[in-house]
């Protein structure tokens, strides 16, 4: 990879950048969760998390946020150390890893999680290794659990055919958010199947920049 990923992640500071607005949207889904789930403990993996800045800047503004636990996994060491010292500040139990977030052991410990967020990375990859890691996402879940991912919509948009891979892997489409204006969007899914068992020494995708 040649992308500096910690210089990538100051865009999301510039006024009105699309990056902004995808956080935004993310965001409201991680609070919507939230709320439907009321006092109930959280599970949370965030893979490629970069700074943690969708999770943890909605648990920073949260009373509950102490029911919350999460498994951060970021490649880039300097983003993992932002992460890691935004966690520090919360009352959530919050463990950044810094690691190649493509690999299936590093969520061993994590697993089932009741909210997966899957955020920059179906852009970075080959379309193959999207299909891959969709159908693996359910070894990452708990019954009922939630996925929130994103992807741009620059021809050709993949996003139709990542709304019918969750689907074919067990998930149904709480939300799919795509400004008219703007190549961002959000999908959330929720798995509908049985979860399954995590598959150990499995590596899904590989960054393309």
């Amino acid at each position: 990879m040649s992308t500096d990923w910690s210089e990538w992640h100051d865009a999301y500071a510039r006024p009105n950048a699309a990056l902004g607005n995808r956080l935004a949207a993310v965001r409201d889904q991680i609070e919507r969760y939230m709320d439907a789930t009321t006092s109930d403990p959280v599970r949370v993996i965030s893979a490629c998390a970069g700074d943690g800045r969708d999770l943890l800047g909605v648990l920073a503004g949260r009373k509950d946020a102490d029911r919350v636990s999460a498994l951060l996994v970021e490649y880039d060491a300097r983003l993992a150390a932002r992460a890691g010292e935004a966690a520090a500040a919360l009352p959530s139990a919050v463990e950044v890893v810094q690691a190649d977030a493509a690999h299936s052991d590093i969520y061993a410990h994590a697993v089932p999680a009741n909210l997966v967020l899957l955020c920059g990375i179906f852009g970075n990859i080959s379309d193959a290794d999207v299909r891959t890691t969709i159908e693996a996402v359910p070894e990452l879940c708990a019954p009922g659990a939630e996925v929130v991912w994103t992807r741009h919509r620059r021809e050709p948009d993949l996003t139709p055919s990542i709304r019918g891979w969750f689907a074919d892997s067990g998930f149904e489409e709480v939300a799919f958010v795509a400004p008219e204006d703007e190549l961002w969007s959000v999908g959330v899914h929720r798995l509908v199947t049985t979860p399954r068992p995590l598959e150990f020494g499995r590596h899904w995708f590989t960054f393309l920049r």
